[in-house]
């Protein structure tokens, strides 16, 4: 990703962050967001997929439903994957097909929103079906 879209997405990054309501920015206190172009190498050998896959978020860190004091705290970190992000919305440009309308800063806006929220999601124990049922999938 060039310098300047990475300026604009992380613009929009922090809108969306400033959106969201107070509660889920306090539950971002605990799990920190490190934003990066796409996931390493390591991560895509890790989850097992290849690098033409879609990724826009990843949670790592033991969720907060699998914790106990037999099981030590690890920190937790969730990705966000600008590249991937940016393509689930459709580009940086509006368009629209045979499917409909596609692209642009407010889909790019409302794919962020929807990866940051479903990685809390993840950070609460909520599974892939949790995640869809509430539209975060």
């Amino acid at each position: 990703m060039r310098r300047r879209e990475r300026e604009r997405f992380d613009a929009l990054f922090e809108e969306v962050l400033a959106n969201l309501p107070e509660p889920v920015q306090q539950m971002l206190e605990e799990c920190p967001i490190i934003l990066e172009d796409r996931p390493s190498p390591e991560i895509l050998t890790e989850l097992g997929i290849d690098e033409e896959e879609l990724l826009c978020g990843l949670h790592s860190g033991i969720p907060l439903t699998e914790r106990s004091v037999e099981r030590p705290e690890h920190s937790e970190v969730i990705h966000v994957f600008r590249e991937g992000v940016v393509d689930m919305a459709g580009g940086w440009e509006e368009g629209e097909d045979e499917e409909g309308a596609f692209g642009g800063e407010a889909r790019i806006r409302e794919e962020i929103r929807i990866t940051v929220l479903h990685e809390i999601g993840h950070h609460f124990g909520l599974d892939e079906d949790d995640l869809d049922r509430l539209g975060y999938a």
